[in-house]
């Protein structure tokens, strides 16, 4: 969650201030360098874990503080959207059951989390991006009421205005405005920290770079946002769009976005990282510091260096480096791998974090200096294009050799990962049971990310479109609790669909977005064509804003073509419209809209936002939505009765 003590500068001197404690941990931390203070024993690991809340049919449920209130639980905070929640996992020796410890240490904290949530009839989801969100969870009221979210949210909004705007392209395409960066809330992911010692850092560090695309490829589990199929890895072009700072005119220059691979190999020491991020990055908030850090260290105390950690929770490097002190006073220094997703499972999570150390552990004996015989370019472009494209993509990797990350993972990486583990004393059960889940994933190609499109494509093909949300989610939460591994799960099906109660469902969830519409001045042939060409029964006029200021249905073409005098000019089609249509938001309830065009008399209602054309919801929609609640109810009726029989033999 980062330092809670935060706030935006309010003039110029309170930030000279900040920076002067900023430039003055850097100093300390090179003199605690030099001086040898960095701890260079027993290496450690740890991880944090976020996870999505949802009610009983899967859509995000802003509890986060009322289950924290019945938890009570040290390991537990806030994130930043109330419908999320992160566990921080103690940190554990890297050596003998650390990853079997890490696996049974995530599943009782989930199973307290549960059990916690339960109590108020809602259920927990580990998922890089949940498939039932929708753009109505991410508005501001659903922040979550913390200083720091707050100082983050009016930052953002400081350096780049109110608007955001998201592109992402894959299978699908998504483009969407949203009026606050709390759409970063969609992503949740699963970080992992490796300590370091000081004199490795720098080599360390150039190796998580150089294996986060085949460590990725291997772990996607975020296809979907919005129910667009996107990047494998949305959340990799999610995170970057959201928190973005700069402004169009300035991305003609080589401005870093915050959230950032970097842009060149790492030189030198630690500190070339921290005051790169110092230079490339505008302070967002600061805080009211009193430690005086060189001080301690005359002292013999170690600094916290606060204002240097404040500032790096503001840069999302997807590998980060990071300062903390250890229980026993000593300061130490780790890399935070931010690649992972949240999911698919518990022990897909250990598995890849297992996958992950390993390598980072084993690859000197193979590589000893990975930036010699590979271009960061490289290692970048890998990067980007795992994330696009997942598992099967071709990688440039060292010396230029050109390969599938299939084969490079299987033949090159978890044999070195495997030896790296060895290296550390790391138990040999431990070892084949997280390795043989990284091997029988890879060899089978069935991802998080993977298993999640080979889903819809199942499901787009048995139910509606609106529906696939529900039942991925529903699969993901039956798989989660028997914490088997993705490779093994079956696609999931409509019966994995929860309660089905469309009073509790939103227009924008049932709405029509591929839209036919025209404009007010042409003539009403096109408009009847368009509606014998597409079999449909009504069309929206809008300007050329994109603002809805008509309605056209087909009794009235009727009309028109049944009365035309030929000996007359002809009409527009603002001549026939109705001109101020009954409308309403995606925010809407369907008992709402069914309600309006009831009492109205009317068959459909356009879907407006902010006066733009959005969609439109007919009587077709209806009927449909009520024949897929018979069907469901009819089968819950006859699965009732068998179980009920089966009690009485």
């Amino acid at each position: 969650m980062g330092d809670t003590r935060v706030r935006i500068a309010k003039t110029q001197a309170e930030l000279n201030s900040f920076t002067r404690y900023l430039l003055r941990d850097i100093e300390a931390l090179d003199k605690m360098l030099r001086m040898g203070w960095i701890e260079n024993d027993e290496m450690k690991i740890g991880a944090e874990q976020e996870m999505c809340i949802v009610d009983k049919h899967g859509k995000p449920a802003p509890h986060n503080l009322q289950i924290l209130d019945k938890m009570k639980h040290p390991n537990f905070v806030t994130e930043l959207a109330k419908f999320n929640i992160e566990a921080n996992i103690d940190p554990l020796p890297f050596k003998g059951s650390c990853f079997s410890d890490l696996e049974k240490q995530i599943l009782d904290l989930t199973n307290i989390l549960r059990k916690a949530a339960d109590e108020i009839d809602v259920n927990v989801v580990l998922t890089g991006i949940l498939p039932t969100i929708r753009k109505f969870d991410i508005g501001i009221d659903n922040l979550t009421p913390n200083p720091r979210y707050h100082a983050l949210m009016e930052a953002i909004s400081g350096l780049r205005g109110d608007k955001y705007e998201l592109r992402i392209e894959g299978l699908d395409e998504l483009n969407v405005i949203t009026d606050s960066a709390l759409i970063e809330a969609c992503n949740t992911s699963f970080q992992v920290h490796l300590q370091i010692k000081p004199d490795e850092f720098v080599n360390k560090y150039n190796i998580a770079q150089a294996i986060a695309a085949p460590v990725l490829a291997v772990s996607t589990n975020s296809p979907m946002l919005f129910n667009k199929r996107l990047w494998s890895e949305t959340r990799i072009a999610l995170f970057r769009q959201s928190i973005d700072t700069r402004l169009a005119t300035e991305h003609l220059r080589e401005r870093s976005p915050r959230v950032t691979f970097g842009t060149q190999w790492l030189k030198g020491s630690i500190l070339n990282l921290y005051k790169e991020d110092i230079m490339r990055f505008r302070i967002m908030f600061m805080s009211d510091i009193e430690e005086d850090v060189l001080d301690s260290i005359e002292q013999g105390i170690t600094p916290k260096l606060r204002a240097l950690n404040i500032h790096n929770s503001t840069v999302y490097r997807w590998n980060r480096a990071c300062y903390g002190v250890s229980p026993n006073g000593k300061p130490h220094l780790r890399i935070e791998n931010r690649v992972f997703p949240a999911g698919p499972s518990i022990v897909d999570e250990v598995a890849n974090a297992a996958f992950w150390i390993g390598l980072m552990n084993g690859f000197t004996d193979v590589y000893p200096d990975i930036t010699k015989v590979m271009d960061f370019d490289d290692a970048k472009s890998n990067f980007l294009i795992a994330a696009r494209a997942g598992l099967g993509s071709k990688f440039v990797w060292a010396n230029g050799k050109k390969i599938i990350d299939m084969d490079l993972i299987s033949k090159e990486l978890i044999p070195i990962a495997r030896e790296g583990l060895r290296k550390a004393s790391v138990d040999t059960t431990d070892i084949d049971k997280y390795m043989g889940i990284i091997e029988e994933r890879n060899k089978s190609g069935n991802t998080g990310s993977r298993w999640m499109l080979n889903s819809y494509s199942k499901l787009a093909k048995e139910t509606s479109k609106d529906d696939i949300p529900l039942a991925l989610t529903g699969a993901l939460i039956k798989y989660q609790r028997e914490n088997v591994p993705v490779s093994t799960w079956k696609n999931a099906s409509v019966e994995d669909i929860g309660d089905y109660a469309p009073s509790s469902f939103l227009v924008e969830e049932f709405m029509t977005t591929d839209l036919f519409t025209v404009n007010k001045d042409d003539i009403p042939e096109l408009a009847a064509d368009m509606m014998d060409w597409r079999r449909i029964r009504y069309i929206p006029i809008e300007n050329a804003e994109g603002e809805l200021i008509g309605l056209l249905t087909i009794r009235m073409l009727l009309r028109y073509f049944r009365n035309r005098d030929e000996g007359k000019e002809p009409l527009k089609i603002e001549d026939l419209m109705i001109k101020e249509p009954i409308s309403v938001t995606p925010h809407s309830t369907i008992t709402e809209a069914i309600e309006i065009m009831t009492t109205q008399k009317i068959g459909c209602l356009p879907v407006v936002n902010n006066k733009v054309l959005v969609g439109i919801i007919t009587e077709a929609d209806f009927l449909f939505i009520t024949s897929r609640l018979l069907t469901r109810l009819t089968k819950k009726r006859k699965k009732d009765k068998s179980n009920e029989k089966a009690n009485k033999e």
